[in-house]
């Protein structure tokens, strides 16, 4: 039995270009994806270049807090 945190964990990646500026007034939402990581691998955030069907084109993604 592992005691303790777990080493793999589920994060959720948000488009940055979205949730920074509201500029886009087409945009209707925000897009997430949920992914996981390695925190002993990874201790930092993580981000992705994954695609924003609200923006149309592949953005940043970010790791955000649950």
């Amino acid at each position: 039995m592992a005691n303790g945190k777990d080493v793999q964990i589920r994060v959720i990646l948000e488009c940055t270009s979205c949730v920074r500026k509201s500029v886009n007034k087409k945009s209707i939402g925000m897009s997430r994806y949920i992914t996981q990581k390695n925190r002993h691998n990874r201790p930092s955030r993580l981000e992705l270049r994954k695609f924003c069907p609200y923006c149309y084109k592949h953005t940043i993604h970010g790791e955000i807090k649950k």
